[in-house]
């Protein structure tokens, strides 16, 4: 693979959903579904925020930003919202 480019994964949506649970180091993962509102998290924050924009960046090869993010209700919204970029 040339220098600089990424393997893009294409994942399930559940996969997406326990990608973004281990970007929650103190969150128990079960609690976290296609439906889960994860910005109502006591860790949810600017970090957290920072981790879900790299991991995408990594993954999907797509540049998401903080505002992004926020404009989704939950984690199935932010999935369909990378998907779609």
């Amino acid at each position: 693979m040339p220098k600089g480019t990424h393997s893009i994964l294409v994942m399930t949506l559940q996969e997406f959903v326990q990608n973004i649970a281990e970007q929650f180091d103190d969150t128990d993962s079960s609690l976290f579904t296609p439906e889960t509102d994860f910005q109502q998290f006591e860790e949810w924050g600017s970090l957290t925020a920072l981790s879900i924009i790299a991991f995408v960046k990594m993954n999907y090869g797509k540049k998401i930003t903080a505002l992004d993010i926020r404009s989704c209700n939950s984690i199935q919204e932010l999935y369909e919202f990378v998907e779609n970029l």
